[in-house]
């Protein structure tokens, strides 16, 4: 696939919302059957098959329940999508963060009130 910036490469992340992140990190962990990779107050990822199950505590933005799940899908160069998402009437939701390890996030509602998230991340390798 050509690695274009202006063009979707793929799902990469599901975020789960939930307000108790500790019972929900355990719950994941034995339902998969193994530990998360990555395990801070602020974020609980898994990695399964080599995309990534994340699950992140509550907010004032991000609320559990039928609409506390994000799914990001990768881009080349965040910001260069946020601003064509923006351009194609996309309504900025939280704008592109860099949220360590030269990882880049951001999401937007799309014309249809719907959240649409994206993730620059130099890591993210397909699986074999």
């Amino acid at each position: 696939m050509e690695n274009n910036t202006n063009y979707f490469h793929g799902l990469r992340t599901v975020i789960y919302v939930n307000a108790d992140l500790q019972a929900a990190r355990d719950w994941y962990a034995d339902v998969l059957g193994f530990p998360p990779y990555f395990d801070e107050a602020f974020y609980v990822g898994f990695n399964v098959g080599g995309y990534e199950l994340g699950i992140m505590p509550a907010d004032g933005v991000n609320q559990p329940g039928g609409g506390g799940v994000l799914a990001y899908w990768g881009v080349g160069n965040a910001e260069i999508a946020f601003a064509r998402l923006l351009e194609k009437g996309a309504k900025e939701r939280e704008p592109v963060t860099e949220v360590g390890g030269g990882i880049k996030v951001a999401t937007v509602f799309d014309p249809f009130g719907n959240i649409l998230g994206i993730i620059e991340n130099p890591h993210f390798v397909l699986p074999k």
